[in-house]
């Protein structure tokens, strides 16, 4: 049988019900919130809805709320923020957005502490993808719609930010805040059109703070991310303004030296465990006469034994805590350059798909590339372009390339022989080689993005070329590290362009280049074996306009033949194809080269083989993006064995 409800949610007689429980409160009788947060963990939709909107008109009478917070209310609504049914998820949250808005400032704080962030961010993300995961397909057809549930999501979390005070609470809950801020903002038009302009104000607010500490340039990078998620909601007379604040808080976020303040900030933890143990033994001193009469007390209240005159467990707690805290600093050091670079990233983003699908549609139209748009329809400052003139000039005026550069470097080997030799700070080894790795992909978008007299010319390209260099072929061996192999061939990819383009001379030598191939075609990730090619494909396009490199041409003709024709990944074996096509399109030393590896006859074999597996594999392996640049190599391939049997008749 249906329910009536009233215009807040509540059945017309729990109406009565409620206000009458409501008024025993009053009189200092039970209240009714133990009976409602019980039935949150009804099997029954209806009950669940019916509780969460009864909680949420009471706690608009805030003497209420102590008795909700005292029974756990936000941790026993937190799960019903994912719950599988749309009406119940509105007003589960609608009930903590009312707690947050009618609790004040103390209620916030409490409730970020009890983890709401936690389910807060998952429905966030869930309603960014429109709720479109399997497990979420029998919420269509209900009579609540994700965006009004995205509308109280929002709406809960810029109560939970305005209400935080994030320049001056001493704890991680602005961290917690910032986190969530950061990644609900990102690719989320839908959501920003209830943007609170106090939550913006607040964040620029956080980006003109001064504090040194290491949580704060977290907190501050935090916020530059969430602005720039947010750019489209800037008033245009503060975008300037804004923009430089946001570049200058990545650019001093940059300008730290992970490698020289990790090993300080380890000494600091040293010498604060060695203070605290001088304290103690001090204390246990003058405490020695007191010691049987302590241990004969606690034996009598049933407490454990005390070792020197202290509980046990309160002095390992006390030690952990002296622990965390240069330990945390360091931590929030290595997520906020991280952080930076992502952020560096996605301003210099393009149009192409993404590495993980195919990372250009063919190495001869990567010279078309073109910054990606931002804001459809807005022509801010700050759009429509990532790279726009003023962003450009941003970029420059803080020295962000150059800064850039200098986290590609390996991390010092000081501050990782720190983290090596104690076992609490060894996870920060994975951090340090994140930063470079951000770094490195961070480059690569730059030199897809800006033009070369931006980042200083012929010079400065080659000193990036020897770099890079240095990186690779530096080691005994050639690293193996996928995430390393990814970034740096992209990179490498991106240089080798720029250098073709402008025909400047380079520091890797074919053979070096064709060990990183080597390297690179043995791993499994799917885009490194893309860049290694296209890395071939460039430099031998730029061999075969020079005289005696027909030897060189030969190896890496072979090379990229044997990928075309055994490699397991279509995309892979067309960018093998396409690159081929590069390297023997024109020139006498290609003609000689494509004769002694019988070029012609191989790509004949292989033609038929490659449009077998297009139409056997293709419709439920490759997205439909890729299987129309695999059509076009199969026209090309079609078309360059024609362009072949021309040359033999010559």
């Amino acid at each position: 049988m249906m329910r009536n409800f009233n215009a807040e949610g509540l059945s017309v007689t729990a109406v009565k019900e409620v206000e009458e429980d409501h008024d025993e409160v009053c009189d200092g009788v039970d209240s009714p919130a133990g009976e409602l947060l019980e039935k949150l963990q009804s099997p029954s939709a209806d009950v669940r809805e019916f509780a969460c909107a009864s909680i949420s008109r009471l706690v608009q009478q805030s003497q209420t709320i102590p008795g909700f917070l005292q029974r756990d209310a936000v941790r026993r609504l937190g799960p019903l923020l994912l719950d599988r049914s749309l009406a119940v998820r509105e007003t589960a949250t609608g009930a903590l957005r009312n707690l947050s808005a009618c609790g004040g400032h103390e209620v916030c704080e409490d409730m970020v502490k009890q983890d709401v962030m936690t389910p807060l961010t998952a429905l966030l993300r869930e309603c960014c993808a429109g709720f479109e995961t399997n497990d979420a397909l029998s919420l269509k057809g209900q009579k609540n719609t994700v965006e009004d549930v995205a509308n109280e999501a929002v709406n809960l979390l810029w109560n939970l930010c305005w209400s935080v005070n994030l320049l001056s609470y001493k704890s991680l809950l602005p961290l917690s805040l910032a986190h969530c801020l950061h990644t609900v903002t990102e690719d989320n038009a839908e959501l920003l059109c209830s943007m609170n302009n106090a939550v913006l104000g607040t964040l620029e607010s956080v980006l003109r703070s001064s504090q040194a500490d290491m949580a704060h340039t977290l907190l501050r990078t935090l916020a530059a991310g969430s602005v720039w998620n947010l750019k489209s909601s800037l008033p245009t007379a503060r975008q300037a303004q804004t923009l430089n604040a946001l570049m200058a808080t990545l650019s001093q976020c940059l300008e730290l030296d992970a490698g020289t303040l990790i090993p300080q900030l380890r000494q600091a933890e040293v010498a604060r465990s060695a203070t605290a143990s001088e304290a103690g033994n001090m204390e246990d001193h003058q405490a020695a006469a007191g010691n049987t009469a302590v241990e004969e007390m606690d034996e009598e209240e049933g407490v454990e034994p005390r070792t020197n005159g202290k509980a046990t467990k309160i002095d390992k707690d006390f030690s952990d805590l002296l622990g965390k805290e240069e330990l945390r600093e360091a931590t929030a050091l290595l997520t906020a350059q991280q952080t930076s670079l992502e952020i560096i990233v996605n301003m210099c983003c393009s149009d192409d798909p993404s590495d993980d699908e195919w990372e250009e549609a063919s190495s001869s139209d990567e010279s078309e590339m073109c910054p990606d748009g931002l804001s459809e329809g807005n022509t801010s400052l700050l759009s429509p372009l990532c790279l726009s003139a003023e962003v450009h000039g941003a970029l420059i005026n803080h020295n962000i390339p150059e800064k850039v550069l200098k986290k590609t470097q390996f991390p010092s080997s000081e501050a990782m022989d720190v983290c090596r030799h104690n076992p609490t700070w060894k996870m920060l080894i994975k951090k340090m080689h994140r930063v470079q790795y951000r770094a490195l992909t961070c480059l690569h978008n730059m030199l897809s993005t800006m033009d070369a007299e931006s980042l200083g010319g012929a010079a400065a390209l080659q000193a990036v070329a020897q770099h890079l260099s240095t990186l690779v072929f530096s080691p005994p061996d050639i690293p193996k590290e996928e995430e390393f192999l990814e970034a740096v061939t992209g990179a490498m990819r991106s240089l080798l362009q720029i250098i073709a383009y402008m025909k400047i001379p380079q520091c890797m030598t074919p053979q070096q280049l064709m060990s990183l191939s080597e390297a690179a075609t043995c791993c499994d990730v799917v885009s490194v074996r893309v860049n290694a090619l296209a890395i071939l494909g460039i430099t031998g396009s730029t061999l075969a306009q020079e005289k005696r490199t027909a030897e060189t041409l030969q190896m890496i003709g072979n090379a990229l033949l044997q990928v075309a024709t055994k490699d397991a990944n279509l995309v892979v074996c067309g960018e093998a194809l396409d690159a081929l096509f590069d390297v023997f399109a024109d020139g006498d030393e290609a003609e000689r080269a494509a004769e002694n590896i019988n070029l012609l006859s191989a790509l004949k074999a292989l033609q038929p083989v490659f449009k077998a597996k297009i139409r056997k594999e293709g419709k439920g392996k490759y997205s439909p993006e890729q299987l129309c640049v695999l059509d076009n190599i199969k026209v090309n391939l079609r078309r360059f064995i024609g362009y072949l049997e021309t040359v033999v008749k010559k």
